[in-house]
């Protein structure tokens, strides 16, 4: 008795829990509501019903079309929810019941008539039942890979000593193609660090090699008092993790990644690991930072020769800095033709750090039809307002302060309930 009521409480338990993240997911919950209203349902079977009996009773014994009814359940069962495809069957069977009791025929003959269309009916409401659970299920894995996504990346707006942080961060929420974009401000005893980056490959291993380079950069960026430093252990980070997953496994994966340095003297450091170079907005211009080395991604350091090194580049006061995924040059219209980032920055040019990503967020969507093929991300990255002498009210720099601030909902999304 004790273990029959521990087992009650536990799936009353599953059940709530089950409710509470479909409450706190939008997605969880659309997948059992039917794409088709009551009424319009209700008007569209009934009128149905009245013409296949029409037909039925007109051609008499020559064409009986009233058992053919029973489909309609298997069909309601592809876009109606689960009480609209129980009714329907109810209604179909009552209807096939009905018509086949006027009939003349042997009992046998009602018999089995009766028979299959009460299992056809059953079989619809049954594949409406399956549809929806394996919809839901998968509704969840694509709640859970996004939330941790989305648990595993900063929250944006930053604002450290030396830099103004500002993100744009939209996962593709599809399971097999949620990616490994990630970022991350960091500020340092020896500077603001910031890396932006893309693990190869999708699911759920990308989202561990990222989390991986994520974890690494946040400790060596304190630690490490050079840029390269905070490279090299990144590197090793990476190199680590692709042995365990060889160990169990996964498949190996690299990371193309821009880590920039800000220390307050007006220029920027840089190191280039196979990504998309940084572009500069200053002056009414828009221009790509010419970089002049781009080494191999992280974790194909051992493939190569070189020795990673940083270079600089200008960042003067008034100036914003745009780094930016492969999800955004990329992005493909309905032609197919990728997104031309230097040619849309050239009308941004006037557009402060958070106008620019809203913009770029805008024109990237009508461009691509609101069809992503690919996570996006994206950082705006000017001067503090402390460094670049612009004075702020005591509450706007409590806002504001190294202490990451609650996303605001045009920013990040709420964090979601993990379903499990």
């Amino acid at each position: 008795m004790p273990m029959r009521l521990l087992d009650m409480a536990r799936k009353r338990d599953r059940h709530w829990s089950e409710d509470a993240a479909a409450a706190a997911d939008p997605g969880i919950a659309s997948v059992s509501r039917s794409r088709i209203g009551g009424w319009p349902l209700a008007g569209g079977i009934a009128l149905l019903t009245a013409l296949v009996v029409f037909i039925d009773v007109a051609t008499g014994n020559d064409l009986r079309l009233v058992p053919l009814l029973v489909v309609v359940p298997a069909l309601a069962s592809v876009y109606c929810s689960l009480r609209q495809t129980i009714w329907v069957a109810v209604w179909i069977t009552t209807v096939v019941v009905g018509f086949r009791a006027g009939t003349d025929g042997t009992f046998w003959d009602f018999l089995f008539g009766i028979g299959f269309a009460v299992l056809a009916c059953a079989l619809g409401v049954a594949a409406c039942a399956a549809r929806i659970r394996h919809a839901t299920e998968m509704a969840r894995l694509r709640s859970a890979a996004v939330t941790l996504q989305r648990q595993i990346l900063r929250p944006l707006p930053v604002t450290t000593g030396h830099v103004l942080a500002h993100g744009l961060y939209e996962p593709l929420e599809e399971d097999r193609f949620v990616g490994g974009d990630i970022y991350e401000v960091v500020d340092s005893p020896y500077g603001t660090r910031v890396i932006i980056g893309d693990v190869q490959g999708k699911g759920l291993a990308a989202i561990g090699a990222g989390f991986a380079a994520i974890a690494a950069f946040r400790e060596a960026a304190i630690r490490e008092s050079t840029l390269t430093g905070v490279v090299e252990a990144l590197e090793d980070a990476v190199v680590r993790h692709n042995a365990f997953s060889a160990q169990t496994g996964e498949a190996e994966r690299f990371v193309t990644a821009l880590v920039l340095g800000f220390d307050g003297s007006g220029r920027v450091e840089a190191v280039n690991c196979g990504h998309l170079p940084p572009r500069l907005f200053h002056d009414g211009r828009s221009t790509a930072v010419p970089l002049r080395r781009t080494y191999v991604p992280l974790g194909l350091a051992g493939l190569s020769r070189e020795t990673r090194t940083t270079e600089s580049f200008a960042f003067p006061p008034g100036a914003t800095l745009l780094v930016v995924t492969d999800g955004v040059t990329e992005a493909r219209d309905a032609a197919g033709a990728f997104y031309p980032l230097d040619e849309r920055a050239a009308a941004w040019t006037g557009h402060g750090p958070r106008e620019l990503l809203d913009a770029l967020h805008v024109d990237l969507e009508a461009f691509s039809g609101g069809v992503r093929r690919d996570d996006v991300a994206a950082l705006a990255l000017c001067r503090a307002p402390v460094e670049a002498g612009v004075s702020l009210p005591a509450d706007a720099v409590a806002a504001s302060g190294p202490a990451a601030p609650a996303p605001a909902p045009s920013e990040a999304a709420p964090p979601m309930a993990l379903p499990f």
